[in-house]
């Protein structure tokens, strides 16, 4: 997930005199209407139920997947308006108890998934069924994964030409000047505008509220009586709307790597609380690097490695690899090392063969893939789309400028990279919603399990916290002194076995508890 965030006692202030839409729109109490429609939607997809058959790439999938689609209001304030339909993917329960024998396991239900975001898929989740770590879920659960609202194939947005979606290359200064801003600024006016062109006053509707409610009305058609929900990343942000809109309809809850939900950090403050937390995960990276210099021979402190970095991409600058990876490229496929640990052995190499004359693994890893622009345009609309829509957000690129240019001092790895990626919301034609200020009090909702790694950037682990605070009867299972995003049903068997004892049993710790890091990644060498 790229989520956003500001960091200043203006900024506050600013945000609180911001015009916002509420989340409801009919007179009265806000959001009303969109909790009868949302009655309506559920009423009507419990009773077509899901009709599964073939999935739209069916010959690339084992047989065992199936997907159907579930018809959704676009507006859930006129449900009797325009629909829009969402595709669904199941892997039945298989009942069977990992490690062969005879052993029968009751189906649980249906697990129904989400990966974060906003704009990632999760219609293939229940294929992790295979995975040995999912085994023992999959045999209790239907997995259950869906393309949200926008995501294709569900209704899917788009804001400009997947053909002009890779810009490379590019440059990535760490102090860009004043004329890159403007040029910066100018693309973000346009891509808004390409936005509410392509999609016209439809684009309203896609935001996190509605995701909640969309969830809801598949919790009805899998015929659940209520819901057992895993969400990561952007996944706990609208998973914790639906357990605010909808409690009485939940069962057990996971929320892995925590948006913090707080109103205020909507979506601005959280952004430049991740560009702060990526930071420190830029120096874990080049830490390990250093540590495996025999390796690598790219420095043997993070400072030298940070060195070889900046000798490469001062190269990009002036012949970009394979005419397509410059700075930016570079930058980007480092930032995503800071996701996941298991990605640091190949930047690390490609970035040793690259200061040794070897550009290949380097335009692999960070060069632009063709064949996935469409993909990549959609994921990208939505995510705006979503965001921007979510909260409101500063209008004047200074107030965006002042508060990048403080951080980029002590934070400069991902700062700017971050504004250009949400500056379209400064210039955001559709009405904004009100966040909701997300609490349950004791007894109102199940008790839900929360995951969190000490040291994730993308969610950092302040959001956990606050999770926890909000919703009353919640427990924190920390991987302590570890940074992936993402931890539940990986190699971490102490997460795991919280993550199965709640799932399968409804067994949570008494308190909140914690896990020792997964082991280092090893390095890869060259060849």
């Amino acid at each position: 997930m790229r989520a956003a965030v500001l960091h200043s006692a203006a900024g506050s202030l600013l945000l609180a005199a911001l015009t916002a839409a509420p989340a409801g729109g009919a007179p009265g109490e806000p959001g009303a209407a969109e909790r009868r429609g949302a009655e309506v939607a559920a009423a009507r997809a419990a009773a077509a139920g899901i009709r599964f058959g073939d999935c739209p790439d069916a010959d690339e999938l084992p047989g065992s997947m199936r997907c159907g689609t579930v018809t959704v209001p676009l507006d859930y304030a006129r449900p009797d308006g325009r629909r829009i339909e969402l595709t669904v993917g199941r892997v039945r329960a298989t009942g069977k108890a990992p490690g062969g024998g005879e052993r029968a396991v009751p189906r649980q239900g249906a697990l129904v998934y989400n990966p974060g975001g906003p704009g990632a898929s999760g219609l293939h989740f229940p294929l992790i069924g295979m995975v040995p770590e999912w085994k023992r879920l999959a045999a209790a659960y239907d997995l259950v994964g869906y393309a949200p609202r926008g995501v294709a194939p569900s209704a899917p947005l788009s804001c400009q030409d997947p053909e002009r979606f890779f810009k490379g290359p590019r440059p990535a200064p760490e102090q860009p000047s004043e004329a890159y801003k403007r040029e910066r600024a100018a693309e973000a006016a346009a891509y808004a505008r390409g936005c509410a062109e392509r999609t016209g006053d439809a684009l309203r509707h896609y935001h996190s509220l509605n995701n909640a409610r969309d969830l809801e009305v598949i919790r009805a058609a899998l015929g659940e009586r209520k819901l057992t929900f895993m969400g990561a990343s952007y996944g706990t942000y609208f998973g914790a709307l639906y357990a605010e809109l909808f409690p009485g309809r939940v069962r057990r809850m996971v929320f892995d790597s925590v948006v913090d939900p707080g109103p205020e950090m909507i979506w601005y403050r959280n952004n430049l609380e991740q560009s702060a937390a990526f930071e420190h995960r830029w120096r874990d990276f080049r830490k390990w690097i250093a540590a495996h210099d025999d390796v690598y021979g790219l420095g043997d402190t993070p400072r030298e490695v940070r060195g070889s970095y900046e000798r490469a991409s001062a190269m990009l600058a002036e012949r970009p690899a394979g005419g397509t990876v410059g700075p930016a490229q570079l930058q980007g496929s480092f930032l995503r090392a800071g996701y996941y640990d298991e990605h640091w052995p190949h930047r690390a190499r490609a970035l040793s063969a690259y200061l040794k004359g070897d550009p290949e693994p380097l335009v692999e890893l960070a060069g632009p893939h063709p064949e996935a622009a469409e993909g990549a345009e959609n994921s990208s609309a939505v995510y705006t789309a979503v965001e921007c829509n979510d909260a409101p957000w500063p209008t004047e690129f200074e107030v965006w400028d002042r508060d990048n240019t403080r951080l980029a001092r002590r934070a400069p790895f991902e700062t700017w990279d971050n504004v250009w990626t949400n500056l379209p919301c400064a210039y955001w034609r559709a009405p904004r919603q009100r966040p909701l200020d997300v609490r349950t009090a004791p007894g109102e909702l199940p008790p839900v399990l929360i995951l969190a790694a000490e040291r994730d950037a993308a969610t950092p682990y302040a959001g956990a916290l606050e999770l926890r605070r909000r919703l009353a009867g919640s427990v924190l299972v920390t991987e302590r002194d570890a940074g992936t995003h993402g931890i539940a049903g990986g190699p971490n068997a102490c997460v795991n076995g919280h993550l199965e004892a709640y799932l399968l049993a409804g067994r949570l710790p008494a308190r909140d508890a914690s896990c020792a890091p997964r082991p280092a990644p090893r390095p890869a060498p060259e060849g």
